[in-house]
């Protein structure tokens, strides 16, 4: 199986005045690794420029468990959790997890493909988005929808 993980390495502008990673950062961690994952599956800006279609977010939530500080090692691990049969609609969670291997917070996002001309909610039709979206791990509570 495909493991989507990325050792993350955390900057001073990351932290918070608490000299914590900020709440906002992690999003951008799960933002920067969903694009990273789809460039690598061939769904590059290229494609989906040319394509004109993208993925768009419906909602996204972080829940925070342990604090995590600048020097901490952290790995982030991305699962699908939830997927229409045709891949329409989805659910991508990230894992940001310590060296002791424990959870210290969870991004979860709900998304779909948008039409990028019609700016509109569509199935996402080349099929190479098919494709990549199916290739995400699924998590082990993966339940299609």
């Amino acid at each position: 199986m495909i493991s989507f993980s990325k050792q993350l390495s955390f900057r001073w502008s990351d932290l918070d005045p608490n000299f914590h990673v900020r709440h906002s950062a992690y999003y951008d961690f799960g933002a920067q690794h969903r694009i990273e994952i789809l460039e690598g599956l061939g769904l590059s800006i290229k494609v989906l420029q040319a394509q004109h279609f993208g993925p768009i977010l419906f909602r996204e939530e972080c829940i925070f468990r342990k604090e995590i500080k600048l020097s901490d090692k952290i790995t982030m691990q991305t699962k699908i959790s939830k997927m229409k049969p045709d891949a329409s609609r989805w659910s991508i969670v990230h894992e940001f997890l310590n060296d002791q291997n424990a959870i210290c917070a969870v991004i979860t996002v709900d998304g779909a493909w948008m039409d990028t001309k019609l700016r509109k909610i569509a199935n996402p039709t080349p099929e190479i988005a098919i494709e990549a979206i199916s290739l995400f791990p699924k998590s082990e509570e993966f339940i299609t929808l």
